[in-house]
């Protein structure tokens, strides 16, 4: 242990403990804006800096170590003119429009200037802006960029991409896409793990709300939406709901207050997702001969890109499974299009996602038909719903809780766990045991596979006598990992569940933004969920039942077939 003393009180604290930690631990608070603990600890922002007795020098909190006797002061005279005088020249080079930033009053930046009370420019702006294609699902404003390097390092570091690189020298130094090429001729995943790690608004997803608007108000159009499960663990957040108050029946009241016409949960596309999957890989593993394995799950867009990219040969093993969101659209325009007597094309199929790379998948060009149009025309992040609801003043508090329409919006507990690391594994296993053995197992019988871990987490199970070897792994650092240990031999599986943001579409990059905090919070609320829940099982949906027997008759038939598989292969990536 180390002794030192900071602002007069004097503490202990494990050798090796960064004076940042230190304090931290102690509840003394030292602002950041760069720092990532594990990921981004460079003492680039300049904004941790504390006076140390016997330096001359003011030092980075958040890479400096405590020494013995060490006497450190947080926020006297000199460290408080530093840290306004680095705030001054970084906003010298920001442009803080904040009204109409998309982080507008959960912006690290616009607090500390608020806090040292900046109202005033004390030096000359100099802005530099980078063109970005605006169609692009993921947007970055160079004019917002302070250079915290946190976007570099998570997309390395963390999702083992390395999209974005510093680029220039001096004081033209700045971030921007590696080797200079156009956003959509890099290999993003738009996992969005960049945003949600930026701690101003210089990354942002595109923004779809006026299309939406747009749609809302056109009155000869049927206006549907649909919300993820992963949704409803953080909706409630920034409105000031509790989690048990944050329902989906409140969800759905105020998607009715916004003007849709019928509001759906994707649970019920979860499960008919998992009778589709878990139908195709047990039709595999009875085939082994002529499959490739793992199977790959096929749910989660920013994985499937990132399979595109980084290993092309391997596509084949994914599922051809859509995925949910894409499913759900696909029944909307078609069997519900059928149900109330309208032509596909007159109704507006909307969905609420956790995701950014959503709002890429439902353009790709084999999402839909010629008859149907796209299967989802428009995607909000969770972000953007919440921005819809302040905006429209519902005081979701007072809304009643009422049901979801009919007959979409049956879902099991199977299908709610979807939204967090090893829960499309887990229900598809659940289901496959359904399939093969013709009885429930425990539902809780395959729960070795829950949780987010470093690398990845494995199971073997009992499947009717046949050993099933299954992996799950979020986040696409330990997806490579994972990857790179199947191509060399070194493990083997049978069924691999892979989700491209850490812990699952809970943390997604288009949930709302709490710098520093966990998300674990949201899958262990979507995981009562699941034990709460009266069915657990995707083949128990009574919804998805009547939709096999009144129009699919069966999974992998031939309609099925048409509107819920897709080639992987059949779109350019953009």
């Amino acid at each position: 242990m180390v002794n030192l003393t900071v602002n007069g009180k004097n503490i202990s604290v494990k050798e090796g403990t960064t004076i940042l930690e230190a304090a931290q631990q102690n509840g003394i608070l030292i602002p950041t804006l760069c720092f990532l603990k594990d990921i981004n600890e460079i003492g680039a922002c300049r904004i941790c800096v504390v006076e140390i007795e016997g330096m001359e020098r003011l030092a980075a909190a958040c890479n400096n170590t405590v020494e013995e006797g060490m006497v450190v002061y947080t926020n006297s005279p000199k460290v408080m003119a530093s840290r306004k005088s680095t705030l001054e020249l970084i906003l010298s080079e920001h442009e803080y429009s904040c009204a109409t930033c998309s982080r507008c009053g959960n912006c690290q930046l616009q607090s500390l200037a608020e806090e040292f009370g900046l109202s005033t420019d004390i030096y000359k702006k100099k802005i530099r802006k980078i063109k970005w294609n605006r169609d692009f699902p993921l947007i970055r404003d160079n004019e917002k960029c302070i250079k915290c390097m946190r976007c570099i390092q998570i997309c390395e570091k963390v999702q083992a991409l390395g999209v974005w690189d510093v680029c220039g020298t001096g004081a033209r130094t700045t971030v921007d896409v590696k080797g200079g090429v156009d956003i959509d001729k890099a290999d993003c995943s738009v996992c969005g793990q960049c945003i949600t790690h930026c701690p101003v608004g210089a990354l942002h997803e595109r923004d779809d709300k006026n299309t939406l608007y747009e749609a809302l108000a056109d009155k000869t159009k049927v206006k549907i939406v649909q919300v993820a499960p992963a949704v409803r663990a953080a909706w409630g957040e920034e409105l000031g709901l509790s989690p048990d108050k944050a329902t989906i029946g409140r969800m759905g009241e105020a998607l009715r207050q916004l003007g849709f016409d019928y509001v759906f949960d994707t649970d019920f596309s979860a499960d008919l997702t998992i009778m589709e999957e878990g139908s195709e890989f047990l039709k595999r593993f009875s085939d082994k001969e002529n499959y490739t394995f793992p199977m790959f799950t096929s749910c989660c867009p920013g994985w499937v890109r990132f399979m595109r990219t980084q290993y092309p040969d391997m596509v084949s093993q994914l599922s051809t499974a859509k995925s949910p969101q894409q499913m759900f659209g696909a029944v909307v325009k078609s069997y519900f299009a059928e149900k109330i007597g309208k032509d596909p094309k007159d109704i507006i199929s909307v969905s609420i996602m956790p995701c950014v790379a959503k709002k890429a998948e439902a353009a790709y060009g084999n999402m839909g038909s010629e008859e149907r149009g796209r299967d989802v025309d428009i995607v909000l992040t969770t972000r953007e719903l919440i921005k819809m609801i302040k905006a429209a003043n519902i005081n979701v508090s007072s809304l009643e809780e009422k049901p979801l329409d009919d007959p979409l919006s049956d879902g099991t507990g199977a299908a709610v766990i979807f939204g967090t690391t090893g829960g499309v594994m887990e229900a598809a296993l659940r289901s496959a045991y359904f399939l093969v053995t013709g009885s429930n197992p425990d539902p809780d019988a395959f729960k070795a596979v829950r949780g987010y871990h470093k690398g990845w987490n494995e199971a073997e199970f009992d499947l009717a006598g046949a050993k099933v070897r299954c992996a799950v792994a979020s986040g696409l650092g330990n997806t490579r990992q994972l990857i790179e240990a199947i191509r060399s031999g070194e493990v083997s599986y049978d069924f691999v569940e892979i989700m491209a943001c850490p812990g699952g579409c809970a943390g997604g990059g288009g949930q709302p933004i709490h710098p520093y905090e966990s998300y674990d919070s949201r899958g262990e609320i979507l995981r009562k969920l699941d034990t709460d829940s009266k069915l657990r099982f995707s083949h128990e949906n009574p919804s998805v039942q009547k939709l096999y027997s009144e129009y699919l008759i069966a999974p992998l038939g031939e309609k099925s077939h048409h509107l819920l598989h897709t080639d992987h292969e059949g779109w350019a990536i953009k």
